[in-house]
């Protein structure tokens, strides 16, 4: 599982094994959030398998499975939420990372921490294309908070 640290609680990740779940927990790791929807890629052990190898491994588990085009505000503050919440280092993954680091972007921008001119560069100094994150923010420039 690649690991790429975002700030000094969040790191966005590739989808962990069941034995690299355990090794969070061993590496004082307190969140692991799954934005995977179940069923998405044979293979992925799914919310179930994921949830107990993280209690298993003394992490708090959490998943808001979130895609392109179902992604909403409310996904973006419950993550942000749990994030800010979390009494400690914080996992989030996806398939590759990414819409784990798009709901963290579009979430920096709306409280007003990260301007929507710097997500793409952001994105790339990770090694994260989050073009998704700034079309998300176009197309819902305006909204109320």
């Amino acid at each position: 599982m690649k690991i790429t640290p975002v700030d000094e609680k969040l790191s966005v990740a590739h989808q962990p094994s069941e034995a690299e779940i355990a090794a969070l927990g061993a590496n004082g790791v307190a969140l692991l959030i799954n934005n995977r929807p179940d069923g998405e890629e044979a293979g992925q052990p799914g919310t179930q398998a994921e949830a107990a190898a993280a209690k298993a491994a003394g992490l708090a588990y959490l998943h808001i499975p979130v895609t392109g085009p179902s992604l909403s505000r409310a996904d973006v503050d419950g993550f942000r939420e749990a994030v800010l919440a979390a009494p400690g280092p914080v996992v989030a993954h996806c398939r590759s990372g990414t819409r784990s680091l798009t709901l963290w972007a579009i979430g920096e921008v709306l409280a007003g921490n990260l301007g929507r001119e710097e997500v793409l560069d952001y994105g790339a100094r990770l090694g994260i294309d989050l073009s998704g994150a700034a079309r998300w923010l176009d197309a819902h420039a305006g909204e109320p908070a």
